[in-house]
């Protein structure tokens, strides 16, 4: 497993504070990440490996806050990290450990139950839901939308004027897209219509059958009438492109775990910010794709990226690949800025693995 940990220069210079200002900071992360809560200078003597009384404490806490990695929420209050000083840690002294046996276990079982014989969206929506329910987060995947190869194609008139396209892939996914019809157009048309598109779209994706429909209107190897010609040919127009940009599709799972475990009326102020960040699909697809830059996990952390600079959320999210070892899309998890880092890390990074082996299977 690896983890994109960038070296900065800020990162440099705040690798060289002494093994006394490291534990303590070190003891005000740990404590904020498992309760959220301040911890003040008594406490954090009482923590240490070495002995060091509360005012001492109090003037290594005055050095961090200085270097801008912790700050006191209220006047009298203990100290909490911030944004920098949560990257500082995640950069430079987390431990990311093996992931447990436990954890391991429920991700093969859950993420492998979405076999060969299922859609490739029915895998990355377990894998999302899976993600969700072990980190307590929202699970996010955002894949390339995929062209599989059609099984069956069918029109079912709406009104005189339009008919509904359905498509069914070989993948077992179903695709529903709203055509014209010419005016005073037969039901006989619409069926002659489906006949012809089955016999030149099954076994191919929707891309290549364009091509294949193309060339047998264009050389009129068809017997259709002109009314069903025109129904054809509005049904290419509407799948015209369908391949081009690479659409993405974007799956989020388990928003309302955002929801738990709230402390005051300003965590929940953030989680209404952040639910209204996920529903910007465009900014997390955006965001999600810069995971995409590299193989290993990425650590999205707060104001520092723009979809979070209100919430102050994170985002934990690895790439997976298909069979060509190809990047086809990002999963990942999305929480408070406390988010269990060490854990989650290897979870997402392993998650990402069993999909795009899953995704090579079938």
């Amino acid at each position: 497993m690896s983890i994109e940990r960038p070296i900065s220069e800020l990162t440099i210079g705040l690798t060289q504070l002494d093994k006394r200002s490291r534990e303590v900071f070190r003891r005000i992360v740990d404590s904020y990440l498992t309760t959220g809560e301040p911890l003040g200078s008594r406490n954090v003597s009482r923590l240490l490996s070495v002995a060091l009384s509360p005012a001492s404490v109090r003037n290594v806490m005055a050095d961090l806050e200085v270097l801008g990695l912790i700050y006191a929420p209220h006047t009298s209050a203990g100290r909490l990290p911030t944004e920098l000083g949560l990257r500082f840690f995640v950069d430079a002294m987390m431990e990311i450990g093996e992931l447990s046996s436990d954890d391991r276990s429920v991700i093969e079982r859950q993420v492998s139950a979405s076999n060969r014989s299922r859609s490739v969206e029915e895998i990355l929506t377990d894998a999302s839901t899976m993600l969700s329910g072990m980190s307590r987060g929202a699970g996010v995947v955002v894949a390339s939308k995929l062209d599989p190869a059609i099984k069956h194609i069918e029109f079912v008139a709406l009104d005189p004027e339009r008919a509904l396209v359905v498509i069914v892939g070989e993948d077992g996914s179903v695709e529903n897209r709203i055509v014209a019809l010419p005016k005073g157009l037969p039901s006989s048309a619409l069926v002659e219509a489906g006949n012809f598109l089955n016999a030149q779209m099954r076994g191919r994706t929707l891309g290549e059958a364009r091509a294949a429909i193309e060339d047998a209107l264009n050389s009129a190897q068809s017997e259709l009438d002109e009314l069903s010609t025109r129904v054809v040919e509005a049904g290419l127009a509407s799948w015209a492109g369908v391949s081009a940009g690479q659409p993405r599709q974007l799956i989020v799972r388990g928003q309302a775990n955002l929801l738990e475990d709230l402390k005051a009326l300003e965590d929940l102020e953030r989680i209404r910010l952040l639910l209204e960040d996920l529903e910007g699909k465009k900014e997390v697809i955006d965001l999600l794709g810069r995971a995409e830059t590299g193989d290993g996990v990425r650590i999205f952390i707060g104001s520092e990226n723009k979809l979070f600079s209100l919430s102050g959320s994170s985002m934990v999210a690895a790439p997976f690949r298909d069979d060509e070892k190809k990047i086809v899309g990002v999963l990942g998890v999305i929480g408070p800025t406390r988010l269990n880092y060490a854990r989650i890390v290897p979870m997402v990074d392993y998650t990402a693995k069993m999909v795009g082996s899953l995704l090579k299977q079938g």
